[in-house]
């Protein structure tokens, strides 16, 4: 690290790295300086002028704190450090007059604008504006944009920070966003009109520091101050993104993103923000018993006797679905392990290997990717497998990472070295040129599409021999939320779903959705939403979603994270665990545990890493023995990014997005 530097920042001194920029020495010192285009993920633009300070001994005029870096300031007399001021006569006086400006063409429509009581100018006017104008000119109008179904615009609102269109293009990757013209006429447009291709989109709303981005689908529905906030963990992809649930009675209103350096930085995917309505959707809110092919409203009573009744004396086997917490998969093992049965969490048929948290975890964090120089992708898509993951490895990219990929050959916004898309360029990369290049700090993530098919032991195999021959760390890239945290507490059967499957009379369906369950064993299905396992199900056991209940979920790297309850389940629906335990008492083989802090008390005791909430573990190397793959393609995990699970299909906005996704892709047809 280079040498530290003393200033002084408002009679206080401080010893900073020269490197910082003034802006980010003051917020080192405790000192708030306002600001509208600067953030501190994107690059600097330097435009909107209002973290102007004044620089004693420098020039006669404020400077720009976003632009200027701590080694750029001259020593004071004597060699004294130097002096900054942020609340002199001459600062007051320019921020007034930058306010002054911004003002005089924003619309005065605040009680009618969704960022009302969000909104940074909003609070800035309030510290620095006047309480007058001195232009009596009508203001200038602009025509809005046309950005798809998640982002509304009110162009007249832009001050043109430019937020927008950096984040676009540095962190989402898409360049159909820019400004256009000088002076008055300069406006933030879209290329050719066109709407935004990128799953990150949303994240330009939290962005705008005016309302001229806001969400469409939230628009007018709420207040930020009659909404409850629920800090959680997202379940829409495997990353464990940490978000912000936003509810408003009993209904989710909106979800926002949360700070977390070592996950999701401060961004979210689409379908993350987004999803919400389908939480209202399609929900089961009462118990069903299938009588005469048809399936009639029970009470809980009668359902948990009839299920009961199905399970005594029959072989049982588990599935535990993609969404399911850790205390749910956890309970339901303990219960099918009591009755003789086998329960298995691996329900796409990946060949994780039970026990081996090298062979399902890996050893990678994704704090690795920042400083990783060569990453090579196997058999994933990591854009629609897991978007904030994707934009941190073009972070990498842009900073001078090189990447290369064995896999289907697809946009993932940054340039790659595509090795090969067969099994066989994964087999020739241990003798490849490749072998030198890994060499240098580098990093293996290998998805479930490689995986997924009947060699994808070998398969990963391969992949761990390279991590060990190049010293590289290895990440496997899961698509599930509740998948690693089921393997961690031993939801596997030997010989995968075919073994877990083969002989079963009574399948409990643990909300797993991406199954197909075969005509003849009896099915019981616990779950949140009326899809697939519900139409196959002979007893339905209405459950909580992720915002519904409080419960431990294991990210793709490993960490345990705690996702907590923002509202409760409509109608007759339980908890997860609690349904299993009333269950147990059923059929006479009652769960030791009455309340969830004494499941999770057990739970540790199982499994003792996952007290460690937010910690990554470090994961002991357990090479899998090494097997020669088959001569196919590998083939991508996600085929539709926007309808991955039950949640998201029951979102009458996932199915739009999904459409007009298709649509983009699919060839244009000539009139005739």
């Amino acid at each position: 690290m280079a040498d530290l530097r003393k200033i002084i920042i408002d009679s206080i001194e401080v010893e900073v790295d020269p490197a910082m920029t003034l802006i980010q020495a003051c917020e080192q010192a405790g000192v708030e300086i306002p600001r509208f285009c600067y953030h501190e993920r994107l690059s600097i633009a330097g435009n909107c002028r209002m973290c102007l300070v004044e620089v004693v001994g420098g020039p006669p005029k404020p400077a720009a704190s976003c632009a200027m870096q701590v080694k750029d300031l001259r020593p004071g007399p004597e060699g004294a450090p130097p002096v900054i001021k942020t609340n002199s006569p001459m600062v007051k006086k320019a921020r007034e007059g930058v306010m002054e400006f911004l003002l005089i063409n924003h619309p005065l429509d605040c009680p009618i604008c969704d960022q009302g009581g969000e909104c940074d100018l909003q609070d800035q006017a309030m510290a620095y504006g006047v309480d007058f104008s001195r232009y009596r000119e009508p203001k200038r109008a602009t025509d809005d944009l046309d950005l798809g179904p998640l982002v509304e615009t009110h162009m007249t609102r832009c001050i043109s920070c430019t937020r927008c269109v950096r984040f676009t293009t540095e962190v989402a990757g898409i360049t159909q966003m820019g400004q256009t013209g000088r002076g008055e006429d300069s406006e933030i447009t879209s290329y050719l009109g066109e709407t935004l291709d990128s799953n990150l989109q949303g994240n330009i709303i939290d962005l705008c520091p005016v309302g001229a981005l806001v969400s469409k689908p939230y628009a007018f529905t709420a207040r930020p101050w009659e909404l409850t906030k629920t800090e959680s963990i997202d379940v829409m992809d495997a990353l464990g993104s940490s978000i912000r649930v936003d509810t408003k009675g009993r209904e989710v209103m909106r979800i926002l993103p949360r700070n977390h350096d070592g996950v999701n930085e401060e961004w979210i995917s689409d379908k993350t923000r987004f999803v919400w309505d389908g939480l209202r959707k399609q929900r089961l809110d009462t118990p069903y018993i299938r009588e005469n092919g048809k399936l009639r409203k029970a009470g809980w009573s009668e359902a948990l006797a009839a299920a009961a009744a199905a399970m005594k004396g029959r072989k049982v086997t588990g599935l535990v679905g993609d969404l399911a917490p850790v205390e749910a998969a956890f309970a339901l093992k303990q219960l099918v392990e009591s009755l003789g049965g086998n329960v298995e969490c691996r329900t796409d048929g990946a060949k994780l290997p039970e026990g081996n948290r090298s062979g399902y975890v890996g050893t990678a964090t994704i704090e690795d990717i920042d400083t990783a120089q060569m990453i090579q992708l196997i058999g994933c898509n990591p854009r629609v497998e897991a978007p904030v993951l994707n934009a941190r490895i073009r972070k990498a990219w842009l900073n001078g990472a090189n990447i290369g990929l064995v896999g289907e050959a697809v946009d993932l916004t940054y340039e790659y070295a595509h090795v090969g898309t067969d099994r066989a360029a994964l087999v020739g990369l241990l003798s490849h040129e490749f072998k030198t290049v890994l060499e240098v700090p580098s990093l293996i993530i290998i998805g479930q599409g490689a995986l997924m098919e009947a060699d994808g032991a070998a398969v990963l195999s391969q992949a761990m021999k390279l991590a060990e021959l190049t010293d590289s760390k290895l990440m496997i890239l899961h698509t599930a939320a509740g998948r690693v945290g089921a393997m961690d507490a031993g939801c596997t059967t030997t010989g995968g779903l075919t073994a877990a499957l083969d002989g079963a009379e009574v399948v409990y369906n643990l909300g797993s959705d991406e199954v197909e369950v075969a005509a003849g064993p009896f099915v019981i299905y616990q779950g949140s939403h009326g899809d697939r396992g519900a139409h196959r199900a002979d007893i339905i056991l209405p459950g909580a979603a992720y915002t519904e209940e409080q419960g431990l979920f294991v990210n793709t790297e490993g960490r345990p994270q705690l996702a907590l309850r923002a509202g409760f389940a409509p109608g007759e629906a339980k908890e997860n665990w609690a349904i299993l335990r009333a269950l147990s008492a059923e059929l006479g083989a009652t769960l030791p545990y009455d309340t969830i802090a004494q499941l999770r008390q057990a739970l540790v005791a199982a499994v003792p890493h996952l007290a460690l909430i937010d910690e990554v573990p470090v994961n002991a190397w357990n090479r899998v023995p090494l097997q020669d793959p088959a001569k196919a393609s590998l083939r991508n995990a996600v085929k539709d990014f926007y309808l991955t699970n039950p949640i998201a299909r029951a979102s009458s906005l996932m199915a739009e997005l999904s459409a007009g996704a298709k649509a983009r892709t699919s060839p244009k047809l000539a009139a005739e």
